[in-house]
Formats: C-alpha cells, sequence, structure tokens
C-alpha cells in the first residue's frame, strides 16, 4: 500500500471513528500478509476487534450509568459458604430469561448473606447482554421529596431492568408508599425488578405502615416472580468468625 492510500485509509478511519481498527491495521495487514489471509478473513480480524472493543466501552458506561454502589459477578459470590441457596435456580436466572419476560426476583434474607451480590451481578450480566439497568436503594426511593417523584418514576421506568436494594431499613410513609405502589404498577409486565430485603412478606405492612397499599404493591411484584429465601449467617463477618472474634450466630430467614 502506499503512503498516500495508507494515509486516507487512516482519515476514513477516523472519520467513521474505528479508532480500534487504525490502531491495529498495520499489524493484522503484517499478519494477513505473512499467513496469505484472504480478504474477507482479514476484514472480519479487523472488525471483530472494532466490535468487542466498542463492547467493553459500552458495558463500562452501562455499569457506570446504572449506579451500583460496587461491581460484583456471579463467579465471585461462595456458594459454598451459604449451602441453603440453591445455585442451579441462581445459574438459571443467569440466563436473564426472567428479563425477556418481564418477570421479577426478590432476594429475601438477613444482612450480609449476599443479597445485594447476587442483585449487582445479574445486573452485570444484563449490561453484558446489552441491556439498560439501574440500580437504587429503597431508602433513596422512600427519601424522594414530593417534587423529584414524578421524574423520577419516569426515570425509573424506562430500564429494562431496575434493582430496588435493602427494602426494610426504612420506612416508607404513605406518600413514599403510593410513589413505589405506582413504580411497581408501570413497570408490571412491561420491565423487570429486582428487589432485596431483610424482611419477610408479612412484615411489608409494617414497612409501608399500611398493610392494604402493601397488599396491592406485593400483589403486582409477585404476581410473575421468583422468590429467593437466603439463609444463613453473615458473609460480610465470616472471617472474624473463624478468628474467634465473634460468635457464631445462624439468622433466621424471612418467611
Amino acid at each position: 500500500m502506499d503512503a498516500v492510500t495508507y494515509a486516507r485509509v487512516q482519515e476514513h478511519l477516523e472519520k467513521l471513528k474505528l479508532e480500534r481498527v487504525a490502531a491495529i491495521l498495520d499489524a493484522t495487514a503484517e499478519t494477513a500478509a505473512q499467513q496469505e489471509l484472504p480478504y474477507v478473513e482479514f476484514l472480519y480480524r479487523l472488525l471483530e476487534e472494532e466490535v468487542a472493543t466498542r463492547l467493553v466501552r459500552t458495558v463500562t458506561m452501562r455499569t457506570k450509568l446504572a449506579h451500583f454502589p460496587f461491581v460484583k459477578t456471579l463467579d465471585q459470590y461462595d456458594f459454598s459458604f451459604q449451602p441453603s441457596m440453591d445455585e442451579r435456580l441462581i445459574r438459571e436466572l443467569a440466563t436473564l430469561r426472567f428479563i425477556a419476560h418481564a418477570e421479577n426476583v426478590v432476594f429475601l434474607g438477613p444482612p450480609g448473606v449476599g443479597k445485594s451480590h447476587l442483585a449487582i451481578a445479574l445486573g452485570v450480566a444484563a449490561i453484558a447482554q446489552g441491556q439498560l439497568v439501574h440500580f437504587v436503594s429503597a431508602g433513596e426511593l422512600a427519601a424522594l421529596t414530593p417534587e423529584q417523584r414524578p421524574i423520577k418514576l419516569v426515570a425509573l421506568t424506562k430500564p429494562k431492568l431496575l434493582i430496588i436494594d435493602e427494602m426494610g431499613y426504612v420506612p416508607f410513609d404513605r406518600p413514599a408508599a403510593h410513589f413505589l405502589f405506582q413504580l411497581v404498577s408501570r413497570r408490571y409486565e412491561r420491565g423487570s425488578i429486582i428487589l432485596t430485603s431483610n424482611k419477610s412478606y408479612g412484615e411489608w405492612g409494617e414497612v409501608f405502615s399500611d398493610h392494604i397499599l402493601a397488599a396491592a404493591i406485593l400483589d403486582r411484584l409477585l404476581h410473575h416472580s421468583v422468590t429467593v429465601n437466603i439463609r444463613g449467617e453473615s458473609y460480610r463477618l465470616k472471617d472474624k468468625r473463624k478468628a474467634g472474634v465473634l460468635p457464631h450466630i445462624e439468622v433466621p430467614m424471612p418467611t
């Protein structure tokens, strides 16, 4: 390739924003020449690198936009520490078929057993498959002002997957509970929700100070859903218990 043609190729790559192709063009062309690759194979290798790079960039951007408090994957979850956990069920959820069917997932269990970890891991997996995901704590929803709620309701209806974490740690007054009812209703059969809670369903009336409203929320949330109950002790405190700093205490599972 002569210098003029090469310069024009680089110029076109820049205009098309094919940054990865421009970066690997020389090395890939040299390899193609050495291996006598067909032109289509040469082009395929260039485009494959570009697509892979863009996917990584997109996943990174969407992970930031999801507002996860931390990033965890399913491979980082220690299933051996929670023998009550049905690993096959979690692996099935990781196929993300529940998102395709606009179904919900609820993780119930005491603090520290990995509910948030699993919720975020499924969120990360969904982002890797090109889905829009948003994470919000229940406390953030409870603290919204009347002025913030309409805008937030629209925003939280859009993602394909919404994760609501730590339901039950903060009480909801009636306006906040009504907002949650609206949110669950708008997403009903349209988008999936993953929700984590340390409270049993029977205790939700106390969280919302309204048993009728709690029943209405649960009716829509649980109609198309999977509930995962996690027994066991806190994963975060396991090392301290091993060292004898804390006693071994198994916290009962919400029912």
